[in-house]
């Protein structure tokens, strides 16, 4: 058996781990919008990555915290930023569809 203390370093380890990829991947999706060239493609590094990034950030957090209603109510504000997020997203994408914003292409 694992004694309670051991098993709480373990899960709060685990935690920092998932707190630091989903760092990397908001980094990811920052670099995404700088870099990339048009709107589309800005928003699906945006989004994707965010998405993830605060997914795995939620999950740690769940982890360390040691609470079901906390890792519940943390799970609630993940989902509620995922659909923020893919509805922001998809009007932004149809307003630049609407100006006849084309995507970019390599010439």
């Amino acid at each position: 058996m694992i004694p309670a203390e051991e098993n709480m370093t373990i899960l709060y380890n685990c935690g920092t781990v998932f707190l630091t990829v989903g760092l990397l991947f908001f980094l990811s999706g920052t670099v995404g919008l700088i870099r990339f060239p048009d709107i589309y493609s800005r928003l699906h590094a945006l989004t994707k990555a965010d998405n993830v990034g605060l997914g795995r950030i939620v999950f740690g957090l769940a982890l360390q915290s040691g609470s079901l209603a906390v890792s519940l109510k943390l799970l609630l504000i993940w989902l509620l930023v995922m659909i923020a997020s893919s509805a922001s997203c998809h009007l932004i994408a149809r307003s630049a569809m609407q100006k006849n914003i084309q995507p970019w292409r390599r010439s």
